[in-house]
């Protein structure tokens, strides 16, 4: 319900008909905005008593009072003017240039007057030029002045706005405006993306640039022919007869110079008209007044325009309405209403405007008297004299000056009988104007609500993206790789895949590689990866290979596997670009976490990648068992993609899915060879007996790999000959370390001692475990045997280790029985390129020089081959292939001259077991209180089975 501001009683009958009808038009205007009048009311009789003709001016200050709290804009006029021109004028000023009444507590924002403004600047420039001294000239050197002074003024009326920089950095960042509400916005989201310091950097910048646009558009007037004053001042036509020189069609908002002529003319045109205005002149002053009541009406119709950005006419419901108390001649309200009728009529435009006057008794209200006519010349060429003289009236003269009546105006006699007839009874109420929806949708309130709303959840969107995604920027989020909480609710991880520069996974890692690698950094060998992928420039043909492993553990140590990995692809990348076959090889990094504990998130992210990257041929890596390998590898199948993995030993995959191919030998490969030592082992003893010692099952690390070597450790043993005591197993304890007292006191202490033990354990906890051994089982002979390959476990002279225990692993890398010696000096040479300049890599040892540090585990040499066998099914036919592709071309590979030997699937069966793996069995011991490894027999990549006889036993 409306909310009453005003009530009052009817002094007489009158004073509640027109409060009534005034009010009806006020408002009715929402609905259908009807045509507004120019409401005049006078005493019908001519000689009523002062105190009744006082009545009707009391009508008008009435309906004023009554809608001043009604959201309405009103304005009480005053004319104050030496002549009624100076009057009328002093109104039509007082309209544009002063606030209205309700300008705190209007509709919508305070009414706009551009063209009535840049008419006040022509005035302005005109009475600066006429109050100099008499300087001579003609009519056209004044006008030029006039110009002139216009171009000082910059074709504004005074000097608005900030004269400073300090005024401009108020007036550009007030949090009310719109601009400054942007601004802190932006800012706001900068502080969430970039810190505090890049976003102060970019406040002050931003500042400094706004403060000086506003300086600059406040000193001058860009583009000043596109502005909607500019135009209408050089289209309209009240303007056309008086420039004919340079017509309105000279104007166009793609022809600055034209327009400008054309505007400049018509102000010189209007300049000179004011001056003679000035001068007395009584029809520059017609013609003066009737284009600021045009130049005000246009502007309050454009106030009210339909289809504006701001939605005004949605938001004013309600027409402006001016009250002139008492017009007459001499006050020149009669020329105001006189110029508003005559502009209406000669333009036939309809404009909100509504007007309520009252006229004095004694006044009669009339046109504008014609203006006397000017004498003509008779000489020759009078006809030209006369036409000139025609289009200097054409501008006043096409208002309808002799007409019989005001056609605009609307005209209320008032009887005596109506304005003395007591009308106490009747009750005048207004409401407050209700604002539409239109106001509260586009208000500032709502827009600031708005705003506050889209920068806050700009800040919550940005914090989640930041907290879920590795790059997580609300301008630049990569969705290729999340944030992972680590195993057992650790530390977070980032997982998935590196399709970014701005996503390093080995970022700030300083671990290096060991032996001759020593200084070439995980970081580094990461950052080469990329640089080998921005090298391939559009155009060229190239396939992507996305390699997986742990980037990410506990401690930097735990990352070398991936270290090595990855130094092993870059090294095949690097040799395959560096050759310049038509096929080039990017390489993409994707990373499983800790133990490759995250590989199923890491692998859906592949598989995403992949889905938009149809470059992408097939993973390499994935080389950790664990309870996740079948699913990962499973999902890899659906999506069209081979895995060519590099250390997973685990057999079941080649036989669950088509797309696995192994470069390693498969655990029961391992079984087979390491069976051939077991048997001679218990051929040395009488009753032989053996044990498996395991990790202990639900420690959460979901490590498939223990369990698998659990069977085929205690199958081995089974077939060698061995007799098998019942499971032992040990736990983690603190830091992941293997806790081996209790098990290994057991072990030691059993009478007879076991003579074999098949440790299915990781690397990781093989020194622990000989360390227990020697101190609890010293005089004890006992042989261990492992799953794991042991070339990357760090032994060293100082590690404790019993003479009397005999240690055997076997190696999944062969590299002395492979064909590729070109492969380790180049290796060299290019890790030696990505040191600083200036530094070199040691050399290498000249006869063996696989048996260095930085390629003695195998890892780098295993992934090395693993690529090229993905790459060549890739390039096969020089041609790049895709996913589907590879994976069949995966069948037909056949690389002879690797460091390994001949890697090779040619034969491979889908869904069978595996087989052909290169191999060595290594044996260690520790005689003479120095650690002893020497290979005691194995095979290459491509070979044949081993024997017995080929695996002797010292």
């Amino acid at each position: 319900m409306a909310r009453e501001v005003w009530r009052d009683s009817a002094d007489n009958e009158a004073a509640s008909a027109v409060f009534h009808f005034v009010q009806q038009l006020i408002d009715r205007y929402r609905d259908n905005r009807p045509v507004m009048p120019l409401v005049v009311l006078q005493a019908a009789d001519a000689d009523v008593p002062a105190a009744v003709d006082a009545r009707v001016e009391q009508i008008v200050r009435q309906i004023h009072h009554a809608n001043q709290l009604r959201r309405v804009p009103l304005k009480l006029l005053d004319g104050r003017g030496g002549t009624p021109y100076e009057a009328a004028l002093d109104m039509v000023r007082t309209l544009t240039e002063k606030p209205w009444e309700t300008r705190s507590s209007s509709q919508f924002k305070p009414f706009a007057f551009p063209r009535s403004r840049l008419l006040g600047a022509i005035e302005q420039a005109t009475a600066a030029v006429v109050r100099e001294p008499d300087r001579g000239g003609s009519p056209e050197e004044r006008d030029e002045r006039i110009l002139e002074r216009l171009s000082t003024l910059r074709w504004r009326v005074g000097r608005h706005g900030p004269r400073n920089w300090l005024g401009a950095f108020r007036e550009s960042v007030r949090p009310e405006t719109f601009l400054g509400a942007v601004v802190i916005a932006v800012l706001g989201v900068l502080l969430g993306e970039i810190g505090w310091v890049p976003t102060a950097l970019v406040a002050v910048g931003a500042v400094l640039g706004l403060a000086v646009v506003r300086l600059v558009t406040t000193s001058a007037p860009p583009l000043l022919w596109l502005r909607r004053a500019s135009r209408w001042f050089a289209t309209t036509s009240s303007l056309a007869a008086a420039s004919t020189g340079y017509p309105s069609d000279g104007w166009s908002r793609f022809s600055p110079s034209g327009s400008w002529r054309v505007i400049r003319v018509r102000a010189a045109v209007v300049a000179g008209r004011v001056a003679d205005a000035a001068a007395g002149d009584e029809q520059s002053r017609q013609f003066h007044l009737e284009l600021r009541v045009q130049a005000l009406l246009e502007d309050l119709r454009n106030n009210y325009r339909p289809h504006a950005l701001d939605w005004r006419r949605g938001k004013r419901t309600v027409p402006p309405v001016v009250f002139l108390p008492t017009a007459c001649q001499s006050n020149g309200g009669i020329q105001l209403i006189n110029a508003i009728n005559n502009v209406r009529s000669r333009r036939s435009e309809v404009d909100p405007l509504l007007l309520l006057a009252s006229l004095p008794a004694a006044e009669i209200l009339r046109h504008t008297p014609p203006l006397p006519a000017d004498p003509l010349p008779t000489h020759t060429g009078a006809a030209r004299a006369r036409y000139d003289d025609w289009i200097s009236h054409l501008s006043i003269g096409q208002s309808p000056t002799a007409a019989a009546t005001l056609a605009w105006v609307l005209r209320l006699p008032l009887s005596t009988e109506q304005l003395t007839h007591e009308h106490a009874h009747a009750q005048l109420v207004t409401e407050r104007v209700r604002r539409t929806w239109v106001w509260w949708v586009m208000s500032r309130t709502t827009l600031a609500c708005l705003l506050v709303g889209a920068l806050l959840a700009t800040f919550l969107v940005s914090g989640e993206l930041a907290g879920r995604y590795c790059h997580g920027p609300l301008t630049d989020v990569n969705t290729d790789s999340v944030k992972l909480a680590g195993p057992g609710g650790g530390a977070k991880e980032c997982i998935g895949v590196s399709t970014t520069t701005r996503v390093r996974f080995a970022a700030g890692n300083d671990l290096s590689l060991d032996g001759s690698g020593k200084g070439v950094t995980f970081d580094r060998i990461e950052r080469a990866v990329e640089g080998e992928n921005a090298a391939i420039v559009p155009g060229d043909d190239y396939v992507t290979v996305i390699y997986a492993g742990p980037f990410t553990a506990t401690s930097p140590e735990g990352t070398r596997k991936a270290l090595e990995e990855l130094t092993g692809v870059y090294l095949y990348q690097h040799h395959t670009n560096k050759l310049d076959f038509s096929v080039k090889l990017k390489v993409l990094t994707a990373n499983g976490g800790q133990d490759m504990l995250q590989q199923i998130p890491a692998v859906k992210k592949i598989i995403e990648v992949a889905a938009e990257d149809p470059s992408v041929v097939g993973v390499v890596g994935l080389g950790r068992d664990t309870t996740d390998s079948p699913q990962a590898t499973g999902l890899l199948q659906e999506a069209g993609l081979p895995v060519v993995d590099t250390t997973n030993s685990g057999g079941y995959l080649a036989k669950g899915y088509s797309n696995y191919f192994g470069i390693a030998a498969t655990d029961e490969e391992q079984a087979d060879a390491m069976a051939l030592v077991a048997r001679q082992v218990a051929g040395k003893s009488a009753h032989p007996r053996a044990l498996v010692l395991s990790r202990r099952l639900g420690n959460n690390d979901k490590d498939r790999y223990t369990v698998e070597q659990r069977k085929v450790g205690g199958a081995m043993l089974k077939k060698a000959g061995f007799k098998l005591s019942a499971l032992a197993e040990y736990s983690l304890g603190r830091r992941n370390s293997a806790d081996l007292d209790k098990p290994v006191q057991k072990i030691c202490e059993a009478d007879p001692a076991p003579d074999a033990l098949y440790f299915a354990g990781r690397v990781e906890d093989v020194n622990n475990l000989m360390g227990r051994l020697a101190q609890g089982c010293a005089g004890k002979p006992i042989t261990v045997f492992t799953g794991d390959d042991l070339t990357k476990a760090r032994f060293a002279d100082s590690t404790d280790l019993a003479e009397d225990v005999t240690l055997y692993h076997t190696a999944l890398a062969p590299m002395g029985r492979g064909r590729a010696d070109g492969f380790y000096p180049e290796a060299h040479r290019t890790l030696e390129g990505l040191l600083p300049e200036g530094r070199t890599l040691p050399r290498l040892p000249a006869a063996k020089a696989y048996q260095d540090g930085m390629f003695a585990s195998g890892q780098s040499v295993i992934s090395y081959s693993a690529t090229a066998a993905l790459y060549d099914a890739a390039s096969h036919g020089d041609t790049m292939n895709s996913a589907a592709e590879t994976w069949a071309n995966l069948y037909a590979v056949n690389l002879r001259s690797m460091p390994t030997g001949t890697v090779t699937f040619r034969g491979f069966i889908p869904y069978e077991a595996q087989a052909g793996h290169g191999l060595d069995v290594v044996e260690i011991t520790y005689p003479d209180g120095r650690i002893h490894s020497r290979v005691i027999c194995g095979r290459p990549a491509g070979a044949d089975k081993l024997t017995p006889a080929g695996c002797p036993v010292g």
